[in-house]
């Protein structure tokens, strides 16, 4: 004998409304299930094994480096070729306007840390912290360079591209959640902790300009610089894409 459901007719009636708007989310959210928003947020980056991270470009996304990679969110060789030849090409912008203060950094991302704080735990081993999140302990494997350190005081966290390189390819013209998320960026690989002296000896500069010293890093360098100058949509100079292809050019694949 087949037994018969009944289904109240309120609770169909939703289920139909539901399929009819494209299976949205709980009310007020799109039909990803994410708050609409009129804020421009940079386009999702395909992870090195072909998946897109959550988030990019939002404080506290707290992505992971793949394995063998020292950043989060890194695109594959093949595919940050691809995304360099479609970035726009224009001469350096004017730094009129600049000032570090409009990229809010190191923003909260919880439990008393910080991004900088955050960011020393995720790229160290043994990483111990206090009670206000601040590194007390650990190793950190500088990619720049290839030093070690064991004292988190000797360790800088540098921001892939600069926030006055930023400025001058495109972020003169975000608002200041923009430039807030591009300053905070745990998802792509915007943030790492290196050397005071590598992060101090490459300062503002673009890649045609200064080069990791440990050539062995070039790879990830030219892939990270890829990744989020393309999510960003920020431009590049002919130079500086020249010496991004040099640097993808000594990847394995």
């Amino acid at each position: 004998m087949v037994r018969q459901i009944r289904v109240p007719g309120a609770v169909l009636a939703a289920g139909l409304l539901l399929a009819a708007a494209g299976c949205s989310g709980p009310l007020g959210t799109g039909p990803d299930g994410k708050p609409p928003s009129t804020a421009r947020t940079p386009a999702a980056s395909p992870s090195a094994d072909g998946g897109t991270p959550a988030d990019p470009g939002k404080p506290g996304g707290g992505g992971e480096p793949a394995a063998g990679d020292a950043l989060p969110g890194l695109v594959t060789a093949a595919v940050a070729r691809t995304r360099l030849a479609a970035l726009k090409v224009a001469p350096v912008g004017t730094m009129a306007g600049y000032s570090r203060d409009r990229f809010t950094h190191w923003a909260q991302q919880g439990n008393k840390c910080d991004t900088r704080e955050t960011v020393l735990r995720r790229d160290g081993a043994d990483v111990k912290q206090d009670g206000e999140c601040k590194a007390v302990s650990g190793r950190w494997k500088s990619l720049y360079d290839g030093v070690l350190v064991t004292e988190a005081g000797k360790m800088d966290i540098d921001h892939m591209v600069p926030l006055a390189e930023g400025w001058r390819s495109g972020a003169a013209g975000w608002d200041a959640a923009r430039r807030k998320a591009f300053a905070n960026d745990l998802t792509l690989p915007q943030l790492l902790a290196v050397t005071a002296a590598s992060n101090r000896s490459k300062g503002d500069q673009s890649p045609d300009l200064w080069q990791p010293p440990n050539k062995a890093s070039w790879c990830q360098y030219g892939r990270a610089w890829t990744t989020v100058k393309s999510a960003y949509e920020l431009t590049v100079t002919e130079p500086e894409k020249k010496m991004l292809t040099t640097m993808l050019d000594t990847c394995a694949s």
